[in-house]
């Protein structure tokens, strides 16, 4: 049995998983604790925030994540992809950075405006 808090909401449920009966959950107030209990033993992913270096922009780096969860054990191989990646201003919330990121199918955005030097 693994004991987890739930991330879902900000309630922080106390979760209980049964690994040996097909990974009931229990504590959770809602189903969404119950299907993240399920996942983060079974599959866990996350979201990686990071930031690159942006050439031309009124700040020297700009804020960047994945558009989508990816698996945790890809996370220091898809941070490491980020190594030399240089943008240059203009930039908007939502281009894309770096496209199917580990092969995962997720691409990293950019999560801030940076216009540019004017």
């Amino acid at each position: 049995m693994k004991e987890l808090i739930c991330i879902v909401c900000p309630k922080g449920c106390h979760l209980k998983v049964d690994e040996e009966h097909d990974y009931a959950v229990t504590g959770n107030a809602c189903p969404r604790g119950a299907e993240y209990g399920r996942v983060e033993l079974t599959h866990p992913t996350r979201v990686l925030t990071s930031t690159v270096k942006c050439v031309g922009g009124s700040h020297p780096r700009c804020p960047v994540k994945t558009d989508a969860p990816i698996p945790k054990e890809l996370m220091f191989q898809a941070a490491g992809a980020l190594d030399g990646i240089e943008i240059h201003a203009p930039v908007h919330v939502g281009d894309v950075v770096l496209s199917n990121v580990c092969g995962t199918g997720v691409n990293i955005v950019a999560t801030k405006d940076e216009p540019g030097r004017e």
